[in-house]
């Protein structure tokens, strides 16, 4: 191999050509390359390791060739294992392994509470970082236990994946949720959390509601009031939208009416359209047209009680007046007419229709309309 002297002429930054810079990285607007990128990781070996290397300590677990651990499990189970490689994989499993000093060749531990077969997926996973499907749905909330207990960060991500993408349910939701607080998974947590506020009804007939209540009864009232403020929240967010488009059509109106007086619009106005059944753009005009003719025309409203219609629209022509900028140039009918009425009206009203507009004005598009007041210049 020819050697290169750095600090030659052929090698100075002029002569040298420098590789093109990498492009900019895409910008994503969600989680959801993360995701995808996630699920293939999971599903392409389920293993962090190639295909190699996951053959070599997968045949030395399985053989033990030298192993100096045993590991004891429910039922008399045991397994065999190497100290130096489940130590340098779990700092917890480390510790053990230097507290037992009985036999200076052989080292003994135990991992109970949970099946052998768990046990053995997890030992698994120390050597090789590998797993079969089967195995993880079969004992994915145990190996979540064991990778929170010994330390294993990686497995423990794993297992919240699982969880997140397949395997939680309304039935196993309960349990796993406890287990994600006691384990400190927070995100499994709060996907937990969601499913049962979303289902609650099915949540809280399976058998895992019914044990909780019997085993931990303060998280059970926990997740009731969390149930409940949901609720009142929904209701909140329901009300507050109907409201604003509530305000929303009362601001339109408003825009059809300046747009009705003052250019027409199909048969009423103070021109003739030439084509009355085109569309003016204006979606409360046709209404608005409709109360007007029966308004014009109502025998009804000088009755004691008068006309339901005719109040309506009334309240209309009050609406338009409080927020019109200059109603002695409006077009609008009874415009300039309404402010002895307002003189009139009592506090508690005055104050109710100072609100009203504040709402209606506040609803407006970027830029408002020239013919009304701004929200700002209304106060209560």
């Amino acid at each position: 191999m020819k050697n290169i002297n750095v600090y030659s002429p052929e090698c100075s930054p002029v002569n040298v050509s420098l590789p093109p810079p990498p492009p900019p990285p895409v910008k994503s607007n969600s989680g959801t390359e993360l995701k995808k990128s996630t699920d293939m990781l999971l599903q392409k070996c389920n293993s962090f390791a190639s295909k190699a290397t996951r053959d070599s300590w997968d045949r030395m677990f399985d053989e033990a060739h030298g192993a100096d651990v045993l590991i004891h499990t429910d039922d008399n189970g045991l397994i065999y294992a190497h100290s130096n490689v489940i130590a340098m994989a779990s700092d917890v499993i480390r510790g053990m392994v230097k507290q037992d000093k009985k036999k200076p060749h052989r080292k003994s531990i135990s991992i109970l509470g949970v099946p052998h077969d768990a046990v053995r997926v997890f030992i698994r996973f120390l050597y090789s970082s590998c797993y079969e499907k089967q195995d993880m749905e079969d004992f994915a909330i145990h190996i979540l236990v064991l990778s929170h207990v010994y330390v294993v960060p990686h497995l423990k991500r794993v297992c919240e994946s699982h969880f997140e993408n397949t395997l939680l349910n309304k039935e196993n939701v309960i349990d796993v949720f406890q287990l994600a607080l006691l384990c400190d998974a927070p995100r499994l947590a709060l996907l937990c959390h969601r499913m049962i506020l979303n289902s609650f009804e099915e949540v809280s007939t399976s058998e895992g509601w019914q044990a909780m209540k019997q085993s931990h009864p303060s998280l059970q009232k926990e997740l009731l009031r969390s149930v409940s403020y949901e609720l009142n929240s929904l209701k909140q967010k329901s009300r507050k939208q109907k409201e604003i488009q509530t305000y929303t059509q009362l601001y339109d109106a408003m825009e059809a009416f300046v747009h009705i007086c003052r250019d027409g619009c199909r048969e009423i106005g103070p021109t003739k359209i030439e084509n009355p059944h085109a569309s003016c753009g204006f979606q409360a005009c046709n209404g608005l047209e409709q109360l007007l003719k029966h308004m014009a025309g109502c025998k009804l409203r000088s009755i004691p009680g008068g006309c339901s219609r005719c109040k309506r629209m009334w309240q209309l022509l009050e609406l338009h007046s409080r927020i019109c900028v200059d109603s002695e140039q409006c077009r609008v009918p009874l415009c300039g007419d309404f402010n002895e009425r307002m003189k009139k009206q009592s506090r508690k009203d005055e104050k109710r229709w100072k609100l009203l507009v504040k709402n209606v004005l506040s609803t407006k598009r970027i830029g408002g309309s020239p013919y009304f007041l701004e929200a700002i210049d209304v106060t209560l």
